[in-house]
């Protein structure tokens, strides 16, 4: 206990000379930010903070081992998640510049196993996630293969994309994030550099930045000194949860704050002294309608307020949660936010941390609070709502004298803007469409361009009889997986482990919903009338 004490000692005494940097009350503003994890009790984050190429601020709150009793410090490793992408797209940029590919090549050129799906996929729809490519996660997911049940690797990623027959939607029409291009991405800089990525990466990237506390998780048995454990809330108290699988690239770099910094730092600079370079990665994607994405090569590129761009992206990996951003017309700012807590918002806390160094209303923010809706509005639009291209689907129900929404968007709170519209979060718009006496279709928006039309539904009631229509084993060489569908007195039971059985709830006329997940399945049936097949949604995985 004593050299615990020591410890965190040494971490306020690391910090004190570096707040003196900061604008006034600075750093207790960030203090209590992060109060909620300060203590010896529960895992927590580490906070860096960068101005005009300078480390200005570093701090840890919370524990990196909780059975050992080791504190977090600034120089602690953690996991990046998806922050990680940028780092691979760079990868990929510099074998551009050395004249060694190009980012709008063809990726069978480089990828055969990639079926041809009668549509040319390029490395930029990889990195874009306009590829229509399904994500492995989802995937794997429907056939409860998931992280934490094998152990997965590249080549496996690469069996499954070889196994599927369609893509999630025509190459460059949507935006939907999808892991997937990134894992091939970085087999495309193996293949094409002739060496691992991960070596390809530490001796063209890394090393030449100083960035010396930065690894990939490739080989995840590998000792790694000072890496904090990742947990996650399970009732109330924590529970280790580590990412033990093989894959990288779209994920699993092993990093500090500190090295985060001088990576954003670079970028600011011209990376590697090759201001191309950065261009490249900010430059965004375009859909083939000409709508211009927020989102570059790994990157997203948003306004934190007029004249000042937030160029940074965010990350989850089993119990980690980061985010990394920057802001270049203020000052070169960087904010670099690493936590081993599960439900950590990171993404909102290191913009509540730059909203602290932009002390003029910088970092903008939405009002979210709930507005007043007339009873019989809620009772009205109260329902379920469903996407049925995608199957995605929402529920709208009364909180209190508002509404929220729940599902496809997550839990959120709605603010009325004028009768029928309304609006979640910073960015999307629900508008009710009414009918006949009723809501005909929400029709959902963002400031970005997205449309999507949901349409109300209501749960069929379904006999034992008409239950066992539906019963049978169904396989998919897609995932290389069977379910199996049973009736149970009134239950319609899915299998596709041995280890669990999951209810199929009645969701629409023959769709059903997949017990407490958001995942769906649609049985299609033949001319006669039969059920010939099931086609499953996953979110990021569709039909």
């Amino acid at each position: 206990m004593k050299s615990l004490f020591r410890q965190l000692s040494l971490i306020a005494l690391f910090a004190s000379p570096l707040a003196a940097q900061l604008p006034a009350n600075a750093a207790e503003r960030i203090d209590s930010i992060f109060a909620t994890y300060a203590t010896t009790t529960s895992p927590g984050c580490i906070v860096g903070v960068g101005q005009s190429g300078k480390q200005v601020y570093a701090k840890a709150y919370g524990m990196a081992n909780l059975e050992y009793a080791v504190p977090l410090t600034t120089e602690s490793i953690s996991e990046s998640g998806s922050v990680a992408k940028q780092f691979t797209a760079a990868a990929l940029a510099l074998l551009q510049l050395e004249g060694k590919l190009s980012i709008d090549d063809d990726i069978r050129k480089y990828l055969p196993e990639v079926p041809d799906f009668g549509q040319r996929i390029t490395i930029r729809n990889l990195l874009t996630h306009t590829s229509g490519l399904r994500d492995q996660w989802a995937m794997w997911g429907l056939a409860d293969r998931g992280p934490g049940s094998e152990v997965h690797t590249i080549p496996k990623v690469l069996d499954l994309v070889h196994r599927q027959r369609e893509l999630n939607f025509p190459v460059g029409s949507e935006y939907l994030y999808s892991n997937t291009g990134y894992v091939l991405a970085s087999v495309i800089v193996t293949r094409v550099s002739g060496m691992p990525f991960a070596r390809f990466t530490q001796e063209r990237l890394f090393r030449p930045l100083g960035m010396n506390h930065t690894q990939w998780r490739d080989d995840y048995r590998r000792i790694v000194p000072n890496r904090a454990t990742a947990y996650s809330r399970e009732g109330s108290g924590w529970v280790q949860d580590m990412p033990f699988t093989m894959v990288h690239g779209n994920g699993g770099l092993l990093t500090t704050v500190g090295d985060w910094l001088i990576w954003n730092d670079a970028l600011d600079a011209g990376l590697l002294g090759k201001p191309e370079l950065t261009r490249t990665l900010e430059t965004q994607g375009k859909l083939t309608s000409g709508r211009t994405l927020d989102y570059a090569l790994g990157l997203t590129i948003t306004q934190a307020r007029p004249g000042i761009r937030e160029i940074g992206h965010g990350g989850s990996t089993a119990g980690y949660r980061t985010y990394l951003a920057r802001y270049p017309e203020a000052n070169k700012l960087s904010v670099a936010l690493l936590c081993n807590a599960g439900n950590a918002n990171a993404a909102a806390l290191a913009r509540r941390v730059a909203a602290v160094m932009l002390p003029a209303a910088a970092v903008a923010s939405a009002d979210t609070t709930p507005s007043r809706v007339s009873s019989e509005e809620r009772t009205r639009v109260a329902g379920t709502y469903r996407n049925a291209l995608t199957d995605d689907w929402f529920t709208m129900t009364a909180m209190g004298e508002g509404l929220q929404v729940a599902g496809y968007f997550g839990r959120v709170q709605l603010v009325s803007q004028s009768p029928g519209t309304y609006r979640a979060g910073a960015s999307r718009q629900f508008r009710v469409e009414p009918g006949e006496g009723a809501v005909r279709q929400i029709v959902v928006t963002t400031d970005e361009g997205d449309v999507a039309t949901f349409e109300p539904i209501k749960r069929p009631e379904l006999s034992a009889a008409q239950l066992a229509e539906y019963a049978g084993d169904y396989y998919s060489p897609e995932l290389g997986s069977t379910m199996r569908i049973r009736v149970d007195s009134t239950r319609l039971l899915l299998r596709v482990s041995p280890d669990e059985e999951l209810t199929l709830i009645p969701f629409y006329a023959d769709g059903f919903r997949v017990g407490p997940t958001g995942a769906t399945g649609r049985f299609v049936r033949d001319e006669r009338g039969r059920i010939k097949e099931l086609r499953a949604f996953a979110g990021r995985a569709r039909n």
